[in-house]
């Protein structure tokens, strides 16, 4: 990996870490239907204008079944699984439990399109899957029952992303990055719109809300999916989506800094469970041992 793919990863992951900060805040008083509609929504009116000026859209043409598919299980589905997680769950939590989407993604890979999975891979699946139990265990067993739906649905969205990680590979790898996320975010607005319009909240929601939307759909959406796709094509997909190896240290640290959220022993050891074993099953340890 080039020194300017590493800190286009890194930037990538501090955009992401915001993510879940902006969806804790602006989650509970849009709803999460509308919330990830309107975060779609705005990615697709900031994305539109350029793939038109660059003239990409044509891309586009005969491939909207796929784009479709795609953007069910790259934005639509994940984001309206987070938005429901973090009406519960810390900004903290939620990036962490995304890091498991690497894991996810080699379990896909090995299914679907007969990826290997190293020893060393197969280790790294049962050390995350135990950091995801270390780090919810404490929090379930002192009464939080109601945190057991919001975490399986955050891991549902982790396997989302994989599931579209290796879809992109399969059968959209020729298109361009912008193409995908404008693709990507259209799609997933015009199936989101429905929900969101079922669900309406009952009161406006704060200026700060808004402002949460606004930066969810044009810096964590739309610039930050331009980034991902880009970084498919030129580092390919295991790498790529070896940036949630660093959304975690940006979520837990702007959950911290903006909203107050403890960073607990608990939280640490089964981030770092999680954070190693995605290493492991990425082949990142191995490959700088």
């Amino acid at each position: 990996m080039s020194t300017n793919a590493f800190f286009e990863l890194l930037f990538l992951a501090s955009l992401w870490g915001a993510s879940f900060l902006f969806m804790r805040i602006g989650s509970p008083e849009f709803g999460p239907f509308l919330l990830v509609a309107l975060r779609t929504l705005t990615a697709s009116l900031f994305l539109l204008p350029i793939l038109v000026s660059k003239r990409q859209h044509h891309q586009l043409t005969g491939r909207w079944t796929q784009i479709f598919v795609m953007g069910a299980f790259n934005t639509a589905i994940p984001f309206a699984l987070f938005g429901y997680a973090l009406l519960s769950l810390s900004a903290g939590v939620g990036s962490v439990l995304n890091a498991t989407a690497p894991i996810f993604a080699a379990i896909v890979g090995f299914f679907w399109l007969k990826d290997k999975i190293s020893f060393a891979g197969i280790l790294g699946l049962l050390l995350g899957f135990f950091g995801v139990y270390v780090l919810m265990s404490g929090k379930i067993a002192n009464g939080g029952e109601a945190l057991i739906l919001p975490t399986l649905a955050a891991l549902g969205a982790a396997l989302c992303y994989s599931i579209a990680t290796n879809y992109t590979k399969q059968y959209l790898h020729d298109l361009k990055p912008l193409v995908l996320a404008a693709g990507s975010q259209i799609s997933a607005t015009i199936m989101l719109l429905p929900f969101a319009l079922m669900f309406l909240p009952e009161q406006m929601p704060s200026n700060q809300a808004f402002y949460s939307v606004a930066a969810l759909g044009i810096f964590c959406t739309g610039i930050a999916y331009i980034m991902f796709f880009r970084l498919i094509a030129t580092i390919g997909p295991t790498k790529a989506i070896s940036v949630t190896y660093l959304i975690p240290v940006f979520g837990l640290f702007w959950g911290y800094l903006f909203l107050s959220e403890p960073i607990t022993l608990t939280t640490i050891l089964g981030s770092g469970c999680i954070l190693v074993g995605v290493g492991l099953t990425t082949g990142l340890l191995s490959r700088r041992g």
